[in-house]
């Protein structure tokens, strides 16, 4: 079943639209595509009639009517059966070498390659990610060196995860206030691999995946990869919307539902116990399997207190890693679930690896067991660079709308105008390489946002913020740039 807005719904996503500057149906019309551009109305969503719409706004139906045209003349609404049409993106301008020089002119041509990170030299925006917490990642394979003589004699598969370190997350989810034995945690290579093992045993292609909108693009590109269909549902203002997402529930009963309610990636939003509690209860009427991504969960700036999903249903399945905690460079992830759960998950799992690497388990042991020893520094940095990075985009980059996020690795910022693609492409230009607005979303949204980590100490972020502010500066001064510069370098995205 393909989305569809009640007239209501639409209505308090518009709030106030008509400011009384312009012709009424202009106002509603720039409205509403500001929603799609903004990812709040999803692609192919259905919009309300003309008589529903123009009855909940108290307007004529000839306003909105005359919206609706407007609309479907620039290319963000498909005729529909009746007055009904579809949400759209519509077909932006191809590169255009009037206005930017030919490739080879780029100084970092590195960044054209898939899955490259940014040349030496070249301020990294992309990444959210932290440099190795040092001696105690030392520490731990040290410790580890000594511990792998006893487990030579074995084969060296276990396709579940060595038991210390199954025990140790276990212990943690148990002082978290949710009771696990080592028998429900599957050890995995990242939390992507996580994800990848989970949908691939989980759903078929064709089935559909509740994601929040935006999301973490290497879900969505894992969605995808497997021929699922992603099935966003967009936040609220200021969080997430609940009734939406049990009314998708309910009516599209996916296969799966991904959320993020730990410091969301991109938006840094945190999900309350109540909305947790609800969101659960959901999922387990539509018969939708809840996967729970925790990865930054431990990146908790402003002492947030709050349940883990899984102590509100045994049913959920949660992904876990020590990639922001710790370090990237690990590769050491899990999965939470039932028991039988996790066996379906062993079995699936031969099909991509039959385990993971046993020197990194042992060392990912002791620093799960340690993990409170680093993270209280690693925590105290991450609210100065936070601190930092807000004041400079404030001082530079007044005309950006910014939010304090109560934890995670990064803010989410939103452009005065659609030109996130834009400031991608012309980045490297500037010293800086950025991750698009739109790969945060489904089918071109969010071009009037950027995510931009606070990772890197004050100093390189100042650096980052004035590159960022010449970039702008570059765009404001050729606003035909916006319209032109649409396809971002691929490149990878954590």
């Amino acid at each position: 079943m393909a989305p569809s807005v009640t007239a209501a719904s639409l209505s308090r996503l518009l709030g106030t639209w008509n400011n009384g500057t312009a012709p009424a149906y202009r106002s509603l019309a720039d409205v509403v595509r500001l929603l799609i551009l903004d990812g709040r109305l999803p692609l192919d969503t259905a919009l309300p009639s003309e008589r529903a719409l123009s009855e909940a706004l108290g307007v004529s139906r000839t306003t909105v009517t005359a919206a609706y045209a407007s609309l479907r003349d620039q290319g963000f609404l498909s005729s529909g059966q009746g007055s009904r049409g579809r949400t759209r993106i519509p077909q932006l301008t191809p590169f255009g070498p009037a206005l930017v020089g030919p490739p080879q002119s780029s100084p970092h041509p590195a960044l054209a390659a898939p899955g490259l990170a940014a040349p030496d030299g070249l301020i990294d925006l992309a990444y959210s990610a932290l440099p190795a917490s040092g001696e105690v990642v030392h520490r731990a394979f040290a410790a580890a060196l000594t511990e792998l003589p006893a487990l030579l004699p074995g084969f060296g598969y276990h396709a579940i995860g060595l038991l210390p370190l199954r025990q140790a997350i276990a212990d943690r989810y148990t002082a978290a206030g949710v009771p696990t034995h080592a028998g429900q945690i599957m050890v995995t290579s990242g939390a992507q691999h996580a994800l990848t093992i989970v949908i691939r045993t989980l759903a078929d292609r064709q089935d559909r995946v509740l994601v929040e909108h935006p999301s973490y693009p290497n879900a969505l590109d894992a969605i995808r990869a497997a021929r699922c269909r992603p099935v966003p549902v967009a936040f609220a203002p200021g969080g997430w919307d609940l009734p939406a997402l049990e009314s998708t529930l309910s009516r599209q009963r996916p296969k799966i539902a991904y959320v993020v309610p730990d410091f969301h990636n991109p938006t840094g939003l945190v999900m309350p116990d109540s909305q947790r509690r609800r969101l659960a209860r959901a999922a387990s009427a539509a018969g939708t399997v809840l996967v729970v991504d925790e990865t930054l969960r431990e990146l908790n700036l402003d002492g947030v207190t709050t349940t883990p999903v899984a102590g509100f249903s045994s049913a959920v399945v949660t992904i876990g890693s020590l990639s922001k905690s710790h370090w990237a460079g690990l590769r050491t992830g899990w999965i939470r679930a039932s028991e039988p759960m996790i066996q379906r998950f062993a079995a699936a799992r031969t099909t991509l690896d039959l385990g993971g690497p046993a020197m990194e388990q042992l060392a990912a042991a002791h620093l799960v067991r340690a993990l409170d020893e680093p993270l209280p520094a690693r925590l105290r940095a991450l609210r100065d660079n936070r601190e930092a990075l807000l004041e400079l985009l404030g001082e530079h980059l007044p005309e950006w709308q910014t939010m304090q996020p109560a934890g995670g690795l990064s803010v989410w910022c939103r452009l005065p105008e659609p030109s996130s693609t834009a400031l991608a492409v012309i980045a490297p230009d500037f010293g800086i390489r950025l991750a698009a607005g739109p790969r945060f979303g489904i089918g071109g949204a969010f071009e009037r946002n950027l995510r931009v980590p606070f990772t890197l100490p004050p100093d390189r972020l100042e650096s980052a913020v004035l590159a960022l502010r010449a970039a702008q500066d570059r765009l404001d001064a050729a606003p035909q740039l916006r319209r032109t510069l649409k396809k971002a370098p691929a490149a990878a995205i954590a």
